[in-house]
């Protein structure tokens, strides 16, 4: 392992190597000194750590561009459960929500519309941010100086913003003046300067704060974003980051690439399959590949699979929340649920009952779309055949549907959880998830890192674009390794304009993933209680993720930190570093 005389910091001996170019992958030893990959190839010298990577796979650290770890940044070194994952740097600030800027009186409803669009405890972020911060440059600095075991990258928030500018004006979903669009356009190129990658917003009515109010950009008219563009131009800086529904798929399209034109900044949207629209998404890539035709940046931000909600007993929901019988024991202590639950008296009830008072759309699916319902199981299965759901199991026993969720959630003295595939699932396969990925203007990302605690643990995308379509899957065709590494690396590092990290080669910054691919493996998620205040979130673990390297040193091994805190905060694109030698270039 060690010798006492050596060259290097770190040496990784004898791995396939997938640099993140997209190139057919190559054995090679990986040298690293000072936090800089000095040589690929053979490496004579010795390190003063060496890693055996023989029969594995090393690939460059994976850039996750959407997170909303905005505040557990500022008091988690680690942000599990992406790092569980091989990312070793994280982009905040997306869809339009964050923590900056904000005024004193301001802070109670900036937590309340984190909680209500991102599921993230209010109690959580209460008693764990410090609020030592008001400007976006302030929040910078108060991120700086946390402790990181990870890159993180921020983005500013459109609903801060305008809250800060317009107050109570904004969640009124008032019209911004021109005054008032030339002050967050001010604001907006102020944080740029001070580092921000990039400026993000919501248009989108799945965004609500926890009252029930809708995010405060969601009407933002053309004069408030192309405002905001122009400056953005002018100022050279920055990416547009959005999500939006697309109801009037080419009206709203047409006024969102009228900030690229302005800009001239790169743009990604988030790209999604509602079964309510479901041709919708497919709608939007047309848009988005005409508007490369005529050089204009924009990509579609995609996931590897649905965005799928966890239900169950520890989780926020389950099929049964809208049963007045359930309510009656909805929130109660675990055991006091399963007792009640495996009483044949209450249990005849409930399943005799059907749900009342439906909540919307979406919490009416959630209780009566038995189709899209599946057991998870310890090894999820994130493709499962309509065959697998509860109707499909319902029909072949000749039991009620709710009888076969009932009995699924009463699983592993019930902790188990359900699948529910909510997005990119109309299909009942991912078949339409192939297309958005495999589009010639799409991005990975949408992972949520850090959000929706209690529903949905998509924080594992990166995993699951290795395992499931590159070695897995059955259910239609698998995707070349390279190419699924170069878009979790090299591709999302221009995505952001983040060009010193995402390929192994010498002179590039030494974020490294050492990956027993044949062992790599997901287990099911699960719910701790580990967030201040004791606020739960789902975890999701795996096997397989040897050592991830952050600026040279081991910060993970078996994605369990080590303790090393070599992260930092990234202030504004980074360019190529001088003499990095990339054969891609």
């Amino acid at each position: 392992m060690s010798s006492t005389t050596h060259q290097h910091d770190i040496v990784i001996r004898g791995g396939t190597v997938y640099d993140g170019t997209g190139a057919a992958p190559f054995a090679a030893d990986i040298a690293i000194d000072n936090g800089v990959i000095v040589a690929v190839g053979k490496v004579s010298g010795a390190g003063a750590e060496e890693i055996d990577a023989r029969g594995q796979i090393v690939t460059p650290g994976f850039i996750d561009v959407h997170t909303h770890y905005d505040g557990q940044v500022t008091w988690d070194p680690f942000l599990q459960p992406s790092t569980f994952h091989g990312v070793t740097t994280a982009v905040m600030g997306n869809c339009g929500v964050g923590f900056a800027p904000c005024k004193p009186e301001q802070r109670e409803w900036l937590l309340g519309l984190m909680e209500g669009v991102e599921d993230i405890p209010g109690t959580a972020l209460a008693e764990g941010i410090k609020w030592n911060w008001e400007s976006f440059a302030e929040y910078m600095d108060a991120v700086a100086a946390s402790p990181l075991a990870v890159d993180v990258g921020l983005q500013i928030p459109h609903a801060a913003v305008r809250a800060y500018v317009m107050g109570e004006r904004a969640p009124a979903l008032e019209a911004a003046t021109e005054a008032d669009t030339a002050e967050m356009a001010r604001l907006v190129v102020e944080a740029l300067e001070a580092g921000a990658l990039g400026f993000s917003t919501s248009r989108t009515v799945k965004h609500k704060d926890v009252k029930g109010g809708s995010t405060p950009t969601l009407k933002a008219e053309a004069m408030e974003l192309h405002g905001i563009a122009r400056a953005m131009g002018k100022s050279g800086k920055g990416v547009l980051q959005l999500i939006a529904d697309f109801k009037d798929t080419d009206a709203e399209f047409a006024m969102l690439r009228g900030m690229v034109e302005l800009s001239g900044r790169p743009m990604s949207i988030t790209i999604e399959q509602d079964d309510r629209w479901p041709d919708v998404w497919a709608r939007v890539l047309e848009n988005i590949a005409q508007a490369n035709a005529a050089g204009l940046p924009i990509k579609g931000q995609v996931p590897p699979r649905a965005t799928g909600l966890l239900l169950g007993l520890t989780a926020s929901l389950n099929p049964f929340v809208m049963h007045q019988t359930f309510r009656q024991i909805w929130g109660a202590p675990l055991e006091q649920q399963l007792k009640a639950l495996r009483d044949p008296e209450f249990r005849a009830k409930l399943l005799a009952e059907e749900p009342a008072y439906p909540a919307g759309e979406i919490i009416e699916m959630l209780c009566t779309a038995y189709h899209k319902m599946f057991a998870l199981g310890e090894r999820p299965d994130y493709e499962p055949a309509p065959e697998q759901s509860a109707k499909a199991v319902a029909e072949r026993t000749g039991k009620h549907p709710r009888e076969v969720v009932l009995d699924w959630m009463l699983e592993r003295d019930g902790k188990a959880l359900l699948y529910f595939p909510l997005m990119n699932y109309h299909c009942g396969s991912l078949a339409d998830v192939e297309k958005m990925l495999t589009h010639p203007n799409t991005a990975f990302g949408l992972s949520d890192g850090g959000a929706h605690c209690g529903i949905i643990c998509d924080v594992s995308f990166p995993t699951t674009l290795l395992t499931h379509w590159g070695r897995d899957r059955t259910r239609g065709r698998k995707l070349p390794l390279e190419w699924l590494v170069h878009g979790l690396t090299g591709r999302n590092a221009d995505l952001v304009g983040l060009h010193d990290r995402g390929i192994l080669a010498p002179g590039m910054k030494a974020d490294v993933n050492v990956i027993d691919f044949d062992r790599l493996t997901l287990h099911s998620p699960h719910i701790v209680n580990d967030l201040p205040a004791g606020g739960k979130r789902l975890i999701q673990k795996t096997d397989g993720y040897t050592a991830s390297i952050v600026s040279g040193a081991v910060a993970f091994r078996n994605g369990e930190p080590t303790g090393v805190l070599g992260g930092r905060l990234i202030r504004g694109a980074q360019g190529r570093p001088a003499g990095a030698r990339i054969a891609a270039d």
